[in-house]
């Protein structure tokens, strides 16, 4: 073989060699950064997920003392709207059927009519009116 052949054929084996190095490199180089982003990225999630979780928290907090303190007040009352009574033979017997007979309670007082907030004392009611 002459000299220029063996010459040509050294010059492919290390172009050859180098480039085999070179991306043998390159590759150590992309996992490297691989496993620096993936490092980065775990950090980031974390100091993230733990700044919206302090958030979220703070946000929370006011929110969560205004609804214990509306609950309090709530628990407090012993009906928040007013609910109906009906009159019966033991209770306001003279207002039953009576038109002018409201029976609703307010606050825990019963309201019985406009004209006898209280009810009447007596067997029988001096403006009683069939109701309709």
């Amino acid at each position: 073989m002459e000299q220029w052949q063996k010459n040509f054929f050294g010059m492919l084996e290390t172009l050859t060699g180098e480039a085999e190095r070179f991306f043998l490199g390159f590759t150590e180089m992309v996992d490297t950064l691989f496993e620096i982003s993936e490092e980065i990225t775990d950090q980031v999630q974390t100091s993230i997920v733990s700044e919206i979780d302090q958030y979220l928290s703070d946000l929370a907090e006011p929110l969560l003392e205004v609804y214990w303190e509306l609950e309090e007040v709530v628990g407090d009352m012993d009906q928040p709207f007013p609910y109906g009574v009906e009159p019966t033979p033991e209770e306001h017997p003279a207002c039953i059927g009576c038109r002018h007979y409201h029976g609703q309670v307010y606050g825990g007082n019963l309201l019985v009519c406009g004209m006898h907030p209280y009810g009447v004392e007596a067997e029988t009611c001096p403006d009683w009116q069939l109701g309709e």
